[in-house]
This record gives structure tokens, sequence and C-alpha cells, in this order.
């Protein structure tokens, strides 16, 4: 006769980069539920913009998440932007599609290490990490910042890319692409890695749906939608399709995330070959007065922002939904009937970002 016992994982745990709470009731080795808990590091950012001018709220911004820095500060900018109807320049928006998809490979590249490392593949961790850098060095070239770029203003942004860096970065980007196909045969292909992740943690179609899972956790259930089609910053003048997979485990949202950094390596290519000269911001006059609602796609899926302002220097309320806030209720779903050794794998296939939740 099988008996049931609750089980603590986290809020401190090797697989965590940052603090969530489960209570896992498993029977046998079988997880039968997961009962959340988050709220250990609420940072009250979202007050701040009391206490902040609107021009300065965007450092506070950036700093919701350091993985998703640039789109967060990036995201606020746009919904300031769209309250005082600023139009920004042309080339201030293909900059920001540029570094918004160096921020996605950067964080897949960061995800897939972290994967790795989540099964006990070391050496597959490192590489995907080593991979990493150098998107982070070229962020740190074309920005200053390898986490918190602070390149984002109200009316464009702040630096500038010339002809020759973007060159140079479409050309480390050719070598790096060689390196993630020769990485990707052992996370799609490699008999160990596979065991550990084709038909672990199903999350059909209807169930990401009706959870309201998004982003590549999301589409990796069949679900064709990326925000991006909205045709935001330079994406409107940028050919892609969403990348999809069908088999709902968690072999297809490693396999997603792969995809979308081939994906992001094109895009980027694809703005470098027609980013436009000209300004790179536009001046700033008055106070923003009225209310704006913002959706992005994020590296973990969409994020959501609104912003009301009453036209004095002080925005009144700022609010962001975050992807891991919406895809913590499918991810408990998939740990239902999961092996207890598969849980860590579990929490990791939504990318989790704490911090993000909890600002």
């Amino acid at each position: 006769m099988s008996t049931r016992s609750i089980v603590p994982f986290g809020p401190q745990h090797p697989v965590l980069p940052e603090p969530i709470h489960l209570d896992l009731v498993i029977e046998d080795e079988k997880i039968v539920e997961a009962i959340p808990s988050i709220g250990f590091v609420h940072r009250g950012l979202e007050s701040l913009v009391n206490k902040r001018e609107f021009t300065e709220y965007v450092y506070v911004a950036e700093r919701i998440c350091g993985i998703c820095s640039f789109l967060h500060g990036a995201s606020y900018c746009d919904a300031v932007e769209r309250v005082m109807q600023i139009e920004l320049p042309g080339r201030a928006k293909y900059l920001r599609t540029i570094w918004a998809e160096m921020s996605r490979i950067h964080s897949h590249l960061l995800w897939l290490g972290l994967l790795a490392d989540a099964f006990g593949f070391e050496s597959l961790f490192m590489q995907a990490w080593r991979i990493r850098e150098k998107v982070l060095d070229m962020l740190e070239a074309s920005t200053g910042g390898r986490c918190i770029f602070s390149v984002n203003c109200v009316g464009g942004v702040l630096k500038d890319m010339d002809a020759s860096m973007l060159k140079g970065f479409v050309q480390e980007l050719d070598k790096m692409e060689i390196q993630v196909r020769a990485m990707e045969k052992t996370f799609l292909s490699d008999a160990t890695v596979n065991n550990r992740l084709r038909g672990v943690g199903i999350l059909t179609k209807q169930q990401a749906h009706e959870l309201g899972a998004t982003g590549p956790f999301m589409r990796a259930s069949g679900i064709n939608r990326d925000t991006r089609k909205l045709g935001y910053y330079a994406y409107g003048d940028l050919e892609f399709e969403p990348i999809i997979s069908n088999d709902c485990d968690s072999y297809a949202r490693c396999e997603v995330r792969i995809r979308e950094i081939y994906q992001s390596f094109d895009l980027i290519r694809q703005a470098v070959a027609k980013i436009p000269d000209g300004d790179i911001a536009v001046p700033v006059k008055g106070n923003p007065d009225g209310e704006s609602f913002v959706r992005v796609e994020q590296p973990r899926g969409e994020a959501v922002y609104y912003l009301k302002a009453d036209g004095t220097k002080f925005i009144d309320r700022f609010r962001v939904r975050t992807p891991t806030f919406a895809n913590i209720p499918a991810m408990l779903e998939t740990l239902k009937g999961c092996d207890y050794a598969d849980v860590p794998i579990m929490v990791l296939t939504i990318d989790p970002c704490i911090s993000c939740t909890e600002r």
C-alpha cells in the first residue's frame, strides 16, 4: 500500500538561482501535487515610480531582472513614449531590436547551461556558458555593461553602433552559430540527455492555453504565438515565424529554445543589413499624462507593462506582469505524475526568474 508524504523543495536549492518554495505531495516516487509559496525577494520596485522622475525610473525598471534587463528598460521607455506620443527614430528601433535579440541569445544559452547542470552534464554546462560569454562580450563592447546596460532612454537610446562594429558582430555570430550547432547534437541527439527529457513533463496544447502559459514554454506545446509579430521596434520590417513544437515535453522546450537562438542570429543579421542612418534619440519635452499598455516578448515569454501618468514628473502607477508569473500554474501541472528526480528539470523548463515575478 502506497503512502503519501510532503517533501519541501526550496527555497534554497542548487537548481534554483532565486528562491521559490514548493511543497511536493509524493506517493512513492511520483509527484501527486505541488503547492507553491513565493514572496521571498519582494523589493517594492514598482512603488519607486513615486520617488524617481520618469526619465530616471528606466534605470530602476531594468533592475527588475538581470537577464531580461534590457527589455525591462526598453519596455518601460516604450510605455512612456506611447503616452507622450513620441515617435522613435528608425535607427533607435533597430538598435533596440539588435540588443533585444542579443539578450535572447544570452538568456537561452544561460538556460541551456543550467539544464545541462540539472541532469549532471557538467562539460555541456561549461560549453553553453563559454559560448554565452561571446555574446556578453559583444554587449559589453556596445553598451559598456554585461548584464545591466543602461542604454535606453525615453525617446530612443543613449549609444550607437557604427558599421564596423555591427559587421564584426555579425562575423562573430556566424562563428557562434557553428559552435551552437555542434553543441545542439548533444542536447537533441545524445541518448542519456534524451532519456531525461523525452516524454517528461507533458503539457498539452489545451492545458497550455487554459493555464495561460507563455513564451517557449507555451510554443513547445504547439501554440503559434509570438508577441514580436505585433511589429514593435523593428520587428515589423524583419521576416520570421514563431518557433513551435508539438511534442509538448521537456525535450520540445529545449528544442524550441535552441531553434530560437538560430532565429535570433538571423534577426540580427537582417537588422544589421536594414538599419537606417540617422539620430538615435529625439528630445523629450513636458511630462507624460495618460495610460498605456505594452506587450513585449522577453526571452522567457510575453511580459505586460501598464503605466499611468498624471502630468507630473512622477509616474502615478507602473505595473509589470512577467512571464514566470504566468508560467508557474502550467509548471505545477507538468509536475503532476513526474518522478521526484525530475522535479529540478520541470522547474527549469519555464526558465524561472523569481526576481522578475516579485518586484
